[in-house]
């Protein structure tokens, strides 16, 4: 007998004729683990101010995660807001489950099984995706055809990333500008026109650049070496002038080309959302593009750069802030060790306004919460006072 399910019904629709599906962006959220580290804690060895930090980077303020606490934890935070029934209107199940990460629990196995578990929900499909910080954006595209393809009808997708895990004390290039957090969306089966319609997407890589971003040690390539391995080479190494080359020659192209597939006009895309790298990065990608910065969404300046957590942070953040309306037309971009890069166009979705802002559907502005993971911290919510 043949099985019925996603499968067996994505097949029948396409027997019967019905209207292809599309995939949809259903509801974002965010989540950072403690309290902000302000240009002004850093290391006193560092030798930089809050002016020297700003400057350069656009930064104020990370956050850092507890001893103990792993990218596992932070994106069950994230996750668990959307998971459950928590946003008003979607209360189906979660067929399967997508987390982008560069900083995994473990080398071998993925984190995604065991966030899966921890979230209640059984045996679904669960793996991660490593395209470091394109990895929400590729991670949409993934989740895009898992729907489209009518094999899951909703799929969670969570970046999330620790990178105070594997910074070089010594390294303040680095250590000025990363952050831990974590953001979740859900992508769920709708129909053309839909808002919160995924559109198009724009991805690619360039692995002749893999060397400028990478953490050297701990795989198998180093491991097949004989000897031991180079001090150092555990921790999180970038070539930063290069990588600000690329990132904006790659980000700038991508953003070309999926205009053009979509047909916008740069002057009409309502909100601009790149990866929160660098503000000088973003700045140069917005203007090369020809996109104003009214249009740009920046959350940097208080978590810093996140990796995969970034996009949905700044997505959940600016919501919340009712940002954003439904139909709105959305550019994401990003870009990421690899090297990778891309882009997805979609409409925003109708925001659910929850009663409680504990089951938010995007990240609350003024919202404390307690973590799960073996060590407890309080996720401080983004202050509203540093608006967007």
């Amino acid at each position: 007998m043949e099985a019925r399910g996603p499968r067996a019904r994505g097949r029948e629709e396409s027997r019967e004729g019905v209207e292809p599906r599309t995939a949809v962006l259903e509801a974002v959220a965010g989540w950072v683990p403690g309290e902000p580290v302000p240009n002004g804690a850093l290391p006193a060895e560092w030798e930089v101010d809050d002016a020297w930090v700003r400057t350069r980077t656009g930064i104020a303020g990370r956050h850092r995660a507890a001893p103990g606490m792993s990218t596992g934890d932070i994106a069950y935070e994230a996750a668990r807001l959307l998971v459950g029934g928590a946003v008003p209107g979607r209360a189906g199940p979660v067929d399967a489950v997508v987390l982008a990460t560069a900083t995994p629990d473990h080398l071998c196995p993925g984190t995604a099984p065991a966030l899966a578990a921890r979230l209640g929900l059984g045996t679904v499909p669960a793996f991660d995706i490593g395209a470091v910080c394109s990895g929400f954006v590729y991670g949409l595209a993934v989740c895009h055809g898992l729907v489209v393809s009518g094999l899951y009808d909703r799929v969670l997708l969570v970046g999330a990333d620790v990178y105070s895990t594997w910074l070089d004390p010594r390294d303040r290039s680095s250590g000025v500008v990363f952050g831990d957090g974590a953001g979740a969306a859900l992508i769920g089966a709708g129909g053309a026109g839909e808002p919160g319609e995924l559109l198009a997407f724009d991805l690619g890589s360039d692995g002749t650049g893999y060397d400028l971003i990478t953490v050297p040690g701990g795989g198998a390539r180093s491991r097949s070496m004989a000897g031991p391995s180079a001090k150092g080479d555990e921790f999180f190494r970038m070539r930063g002038q290069a990588v600000y080359q690329h990132a904006v020659e790659r980000m700038t192209g991508s953003c070309r080309s999926l205009l053009r597939t979509v047909g916008w006009d740069a002057a009409e895309v309502d909100h601009f959302v790149p990866h929160q790298a660098n503000a000088r990065i973003l700045r140069a990608v917005a203007e090369r593009v020809g996109i104003g910065a009214q249009s740009c969404v920046t959350h940097l300046d208080r978590v810093g750069n996140t990796g995969a957590a970034s996009i949905p942070l700044a997505l959940a953040d600016a919501d919340a802030r009712g940002r954003f309306r439904t139909g709105d037309r959305m550019l994401l971009t990003a870009f990421g060790g690899g090297l990778t890069w891309g882009t997805v166009a979609l409409r925003w979705p109708a925001t659910a306004t929850p009663a409680t802002t504990s089951t938010a559907t995007a990240m609350p502005a003024t919202t404390t919460s307690e973590a799960a993971g073996p060590e407890t911290s309080r996720a401080t919510a983004l202050d509203e006072r540093n608006g967007s």
